[in-house]
């Protein structure tokens, strides 16, 4: 089981926490929980990312993952498109780069399969970046 609280600090400003000690806040000089769930996303495919890379000895020495969303007019005001950029940094093979990214949309990321089933449209594109 998973577990988390969310505290009213006051005005338009909440705590977010887990157990574990990981805090966000959300409203007032924070991030909105519609903006966390796309940096969810995010987060949760840029780790598949990057452990698939590494146990295909592959030489990554970066990633970051951009995220954009647009959400429907109509309440609820879900997302309906998501587009992820991912921007891969060392000599990394573009076509492992691709199988990464489609192992990781297709089969791992949970927090993506979540958007989907409610319908959300996916896409993304990448880059491998070797300086």
């Amino acid at each position: 089981m998973i577990a988390g609280k969310v505290k009213w600090l006051g005005d338009e400003k909440f705590e977010a926490s887990v157990e574990e000690g990981g805090k966000i806040i959300f409203g007032e000089k924070g991030i909105s929980p519609m903006r966390t769930l796309l940096l969810a996303v995010a987060g949760c495919t840029a780790i598949d990312v990057v452990m698939i890379l590494q146990k295909m000895r592959e030489p990554i020495e970066g990633l970051e993952v951009e995220i954009s969303g647009e959400r429907r007019e109509e309440h609820p005001r879900i997302y309906k498109k998501v587009h992820i950029h991912y921007k891969i940094y060392g000599n990394v093979r573009p076509e492992k780069a691709k199988r990464a990214i489609e192992l990781s949309q297709n089969k791992y990321c949970s927090a993506s399969a979540h958007l989907k089933l409610s319908g959300t449209e996916v896409t993304y594109t990448f880059e491998v970046i070797n300086e």
